[in-house]
């Protein structure tokens, strides 16, 4: 019977993380105490440390080989740049007068925190295999969005939060000093020794995937645990996260199909255009559960912020997973 219900569930794209990751968020809920704990030996600062890691191994399995692969297409990698960390966050500004009231301001505030955020790597450079895009055009951008992210994602909420006081911001260049130390250092240090473990990284992928999971599990945890033990969540009804999901599929199309329509407009062939969707209108929940950590270190809404990315991760997955699906038989009919 577990095995029919994973195997149903495995079929439209819902795995065994998005159902761990709902009971992270029942668990904090339950015990907010435990995850909301603070000291060297926390699990917060646990969290921390793992955060580092996570970026070392990634760097680990990223070759300069697979980045010069990818380098010639500078239309498609400026499109995908372009859209990720431009259109999105000016499309989450433009609905801004929408959101009224404190908790509706909050929601929101996760939002544009999402759209500030780089692509995923490894659910995008998979799909756009499984739909017969351009695989190493979408390692490159995949990779780059990310190391550009820890610049332009704080520099983004900088410009947002400078007039508020859910955050303190006015140390922009010490947040990015942080992520540069927390996220970049390690990137950099893994690429440095790909030449020589890269090829265990490649060969344990399964084992590190499982790894990053479990911290960013760590992370979900503890930052609801943060929101539920300050009873942040008390403003906020079940329809209004409801409608949340329900905005997240329609971010998600809007700029799926906007990616399309300039790609064509560009006369871009097949394989870059699955490339240029998939990779561009896809959100990276490692980034944005790391990057996290600092922005909105020490602030308890840290739970409501992540909440739009979490949805939108899940639902990414489902949508895209039956796209790439459906290009795959598209593609094998002809």
């Amino acid at each position: 019977m577990i095995y029919r219900i994973r195997k149903i569930l495995a079929q439209v794209g819902v795995d065994g993380f998005m159902v761990l990751l709902i009971v992270a968020v029942l668990l904090a809920w339950l015990w907010p105490k435990i995850g909301a704990a603070e000291g060297v030996f926390s699990l917060s600062s646990l969290a921390n440390y793992g955060i580092s890691v996570i970026f070392f191994f990634y760097g680990l399995k990223l070759s300069r080989k697979k980045l010069r692969t990818g380098l010639g297409n500078w239309r498609l990698h400026v499109l995908i740049q372009f859209i990720t960390f431009v259109c999105f966050p000016l499309l989450i500004l433009w609905i801004r007068p929408m959101f009224q009231g404190e908790s509706e301001m909050l929601l929101w505030l996760g939002i544009f925190y999402l759209a500030a955020l780089p692509s995923t790597v490894s659910s995008s450079v998979v799909m756009v295999s499984i739909a017969g895009g351009n695989v190493p055009a979408a390692i490159f951008n995949a990779s780059v969005s990310s190391l550009i992210g820890v610049f332009i994602t704080p520099l983004w909420m900088s410009l947002i939060l400078s007039n508020t006081a859910e955050v303190d911001i006015a140390g922009l260049w010490a947040i990015i000093g942080k992520l540069v130390v927390q996220v970049l250092f390690p990137v950099a240090l893994g690429m440095t020794l790909n030449r020589y473990w890269g090829a265990f990284a490649e060969k344990h992928q399964h084992t590190l995937r499982m790894f990053d999971q479990s911290v960013i599990l760590l992370i979900v945890y503890t930052s609801f645990c943060a929101s539920f033990a300050h009873h942040v969540f008390e403003g906020f009804s079940w329809s209004m996260i409801i409608g949340c999901a329900i905005g997240m599929v329609a971010l998600f199309f809007a700029m799926f199909g906007m990616i399309g329509l300039w790609c064509r407009c560009l006369k871009m062939n097949r394989k870059d255009i699955i490339t240029a969707q998939f990779c561009g209108s896809k959100k990276s929940l490692v980034h944005g559960t790391a990057m996290s950590k600092v922005i909105f270190a020490g602030h308890s809404s840290i739970g409501v912020i992540l909440l739009p990315i979490m949805l939108y991760h899940a639902l990414q997955l489902i949508i895209v997973s039956a796209i790439a699906k459906r290009y795959k038989v598209l593609r094998n009919e002809k």
